[in-house]
C-alpha cells in the first residue's frame, strides 16, 4: 500500500513539472486583433438615375434620390452605428459608402463642380463616436466614384463615395502601431453607356494600413466589390490578391464583397478561400446565417429583411484564428427613434487572435 501511494505521488510530481515546463510556452501573450466592417450605405438608390433614358429623367431621378437621402437621415443612423462601436471597442474599423453629398446653385451639372458640403457621412459619424469618448481617427481613406447632376430642387447634388479606415487613437504604442498608409483605385471597374449621362465608370478601390500589436505585425485591408457586374468584381477579387493581400504578414481582408457566402451569387467568396484565407464567421459561428443584406431603401421595414451574407471578414496567416464574431445593427433595438434602420447591411464585429 505504501509503495503504491508513493509511486502515485512520483507520477504526480512529474506531471506538474511537465505541466510547468510546458504550459507558459504554449501559451504565450495573447495579441488580439480586434476588427469591424460596416457599409454605411449612401441615404438612396442611385439605379433609376443610372438607368434614366434621358435628362429629364435624370433629373426626376435625381431628386427622388436627394430627397430620400434627407429623409434616411444619415445624422440619426449615425448614432446607432456609433452606439455598435461604444459596445464593441474595435482597433480598427472598415467603412465602404462614406458618402460625401454637396451641392451647388443654379443646377448647372458637372460644368460647375458642386463644393458646397450638405452632409459628410465620415465627419457626422466621427462627430457621433467622439460624443461617446471614443477616440478613432482617419488612418488610409480614398475618393472612388464621383457623380454630379441637376436636381428638380434648383440645385446640383454631387455624390462622393468613400472608402475609410478608423483607428483607436486611445491605445499605447505596444498595444497598437500602424505604418504604411495605402489606397488605390481598381483597373476593372464596371462602365456603363448611359443614354443620358454618357459613359459612366463606376470607380471602386481598396485602402489599408499596417499594423503591429505586441509584436505580431499584420496587414489590415478594407474594400467594397463591384454589385452589379460579376466579371468586374472577380477582377477586383484577383486584384486585391495580386495586390494589397499578397504580403508576407497576416492578413484581415474585410468589406462588402457583394458575393454571397453561400455561392449563390459570385464566384469571389470561393476564390478568396481558395487563396488561403479563412472566413472569419463561419470559423466562431459555423453553421449560423449571419445575414448582412439588405433593408429597404428607406430604411423603414418593420421587420428585418437581411437575407443573405456578404460583408464578410477574411484572415490568413500562421496562428491566426477568429475567437469571436457578430452581426451589429441587425437587431429591432438598434433601428433609431423614427423607425430606421442604421444602414440598409448589417456590420460584423470579429475578434481574432495570434
Amino acid at each position: 500500500m505504501m509503495l503504491h501511494r508513493r509511486g502515485v505521488i512520483a507520477i504526480t510530481c512529474l506531471v506538474a513539472v511537465l505541466v510547468l515546463q510546458v504550459a507558459p510556452a504554449q501559451a504565450g501573450p495573447r495579441r488580439p486583433v480586434d476588427v469591424m466592417t460596416y457599409n454605411l450605405y449612401l441615404g438612396g438608390d442611385l439605379a433609376p438615375v443610372l438607368s434614366a433614358q434621358s435628362l429629364p429623367e435624370v433629373v426626376a431621378a435625381t431628386t427622388g434620390v436627394y430627397l430620400q437621402v434627407i429623409a434616411t437621415d444619415f445624422a440619426e443612423r449615425a448614432e446607432s452605428i456609433a452606439d455598435q462601436v461604444d459596445a464593441t471597442h474595435p482597433t480598427l474599423v472598415g467603412l465602404q459608402e462614406v458618402s460625401l453629398w454637396r451641392t451647388d446653385t443654379p443646377a448647372d451639372g458637372p460644368t460647375t463642380p458642386a463644393e458646397v458640403v450638405t452632409f459628410d457621412f465620415l465627419q457626422i459619424l466621427l462627430d457621433a463616436l467622439d460624443e461617446r469618448g471614443l477616440r478613432y481617427e482617419v488612418v488610409s481613406n480614398i475618393d472612388n466614384f464621383d457623380g454630379e447632376v441637376p436636381t428638380a430642387l434648383g440645385f446640383d447634388a454631387r455624390l462622393t463615395d468613400r472608402d475609410v479606415i478608423l483607428a483607436r487613437t486611445d491605445l499605447r504604442k505596444s498595444q497598437l502601431k500602424l505604418s504604411k498608409s495605402r489606397a488605390d483605385h481598381f483597373e476593372n471597374n464596371l462602365v456603363l453607356e448611359s443614354p443620358a449621362l454618357g459613359r459612366l465608370e463606376i470607380l471602386r478601390g481598396w485602402t489599408s494600413i499596417d499594423a503591429k500589436v505586441r509584436g505580431k505585425k499584420y496587414r489590415f485591408v478594407n474594400t467594397h466589390l463591384e454589385a452589379f457586374s460579376a466579371a468586374a468584381q472577380v477582377a477586383q477579387a484577383q486584384e486585391l490578391l495580386d495586390g494589397p493581400a499578397d504580403a508576407r504578414v497576416p492578413v484581415v481582408l474585410l468589406g462588402d464583397f457583394n458575393s454571397a457566402a453561400d455561392g449563390s451569387s459570385t464566384p469571389t467568396y470561393e476564390m478568396l478561400l481558395g487563396d488561403g484565407f479563412t472566413d472569419a464567421w463561419d470559423q466562431a459561428r459555423s453553421g449560423q446565417p449571419g445575414h448582412t443584406c439588405c433593408q429597404a431603401a428607406n430604411l423603414l421595414n418593420p421587420v428585418s429583411l437581411l437575407d443573405e451574407r456578404i460583408d464578410l471578414v477574411f484572415f490568413r496567416g500562421k496562428g491566426f484564428r477568429a475567437d469571436r464574431a457578430k452581426v451589429v445593427g441587425d437587431e429591432p433595438g438598434d433601428r433609431t427613434p423614427s423607425g430606421l434602420w442604421p444602414s440598409d447591411h448589417a456590420g460584423v464585429h470579429a475578434e481574432l487572435s495570434f
